[in-house]
């Protein structure tokens, strides 16, 4: 496929490196390695050309990548305020994102940055600061565990009936 006819937020298909033994390429034009193995990235690339020869399952697979994408963004976003993977659920979920639409992937490199940025400012902090961290991170997860009627539920496995516990949803 020309890379002429392709839409403008599309990372630009097949920029294959070139190898420094011409006699490494193959017929088909893909790298092999040492062993005689095709590279994955070439493989991919192949693929993804034959999807994207074809307009209607190409528009198809960039559909599917936007929604499985978004959901696994929302996701991390929604589990950012929580202790685990949050993070790594947003930079998937963009990576998701990148895989189709140049805006995504530069979206992850800007926040990849600003989370950087910041996880560095965090680090250098004195002890107070970390421990307000600590303690809005806990008070984040109480809330929720209230709102969802958690703590309730928890309670009344060990015969706490506290009105205070019950949800107000």
């Amino acid at each position: 496929m020309s890379t002429d006819k392709a839409p403008a937020d599309r990372v630009a298909p097949a920029e294959r490196a070139a190898t420094a033994d011409p006699s490494a390429v193959t017929d088909s034009g893909s790298r092999e390695r040492g062993d005689g193995e095709r590279d994955e990235r070439s493989r991919y690339r192949e693929w993804r050309d034959g999807i994207a020869s074809r307009p209607t399952v190409d528009r198809a697979y960039r559909i599917a990548v936007a929604a499985v994408g978004t959901v696994v963004l929302a996701l991390g976003i929604v589990a950012i305020p929580y202790p685990g993977p949050g993070w790594l659920i947003v930079f998937a979920g963009l990576g998701i994102l990148a895989s189709e639409f140049a805006w995504a992937k530069t979206v992850l490199h800007w926040v990849r940055a600003r989370y950087d940025t910041f996880m560095e400012w965090f680090g250098r902090q004195n002890i107070v600061v970390k421990g307000l961290g600590a303690l809005l991170t806990t008070v984040v997860v109480l809330a929720t565990l209230w709102l969802l009627g958690a703590l309730e539920l928890v309670a009344g496995w060990v015969g706490l009936d506290w009105a205070w516990l019950q949800s107000p949803l």
